[in-house]
């Protein structure tokens, strides 16, 4: 019965310093990757981003995992971050790989059913985007887009041209052309 509160003083010892030790490694390393390490931008970096958080549980609580291999555990999945990110940002077939594109599911007042069919979104949803940028009416959105991170952005103008929002958002400037 006593080994299920407590095991040792030795085992609490342990998980103290390999706590403050791999936290601090863990801080360290994520600063000097940059912002982006911990950024939700696509499903690559959610990845990473869990992955992260289990090897950092794994070594506070596994005997059997040391240190040193927790932390090289963490530079090789901030370097893989790294490098998978740096090279989207310079190619496209790698972008297109890591990448989602976004998706427009809302487009003058007007649900798109099959969009959303694909991207598994219900009117709900959508309906309660609306509502949390202050949208009272489907007929007042402009544009309803599921971001490639996951959330969905609702905007009451939907400009088209140079430096538009919505320039990225595949089949947007065929729409566009069509409402006007």
């Amino acid at each position: 019965m006593e080994k299920i509160f407590y095991t040792s003083w030795e085992s609490l010892v342990r998980t103290l310093i390999i706590s403050v030790l791999a936290y601090a490694g863990l801080i360290l390393m994520l600063r000097i990757s940059g912002k982006r390490t911990l950024s939700k931008m696509n499903a690559f970096d959610l990845i990473v981003t869990v992955a992260l958080g289990s090897t950092l549980a794994t070594v506070l609580l596994s005997k059997s995992v040391a240190l040193a291999d927790g932390l090289l555990a963490f530079a090789l999945l901030i370097g893989f971050q790294y490098g998978i990110t740096w090279l989207s940002v310079r190619s496209q077939a790698v972008s297109g790989l890591v990448k989602a594109s976004p998706t427009l599911l809302v487009y003058q007042g007007q649900f798109l059913h099959a969009a959303m069919r694909a991207e598994r979104v219900t009117e709900g949803e959508v309906l309660a985007s609306l509502r949390e940028r202050g949208i009272g009416t489907l007929a007042e959105a402009a544009a309803v887009i599921l971001e490639n991170d996951g959330t969905l952005n609702a905007l009451k103008d939907a400009p088209a041209g140079v430096g538009a929002a919505l320039g990225n958002v595949p089949g947007f400037t065929k729409r566009q052309a069509q409402h006007e």
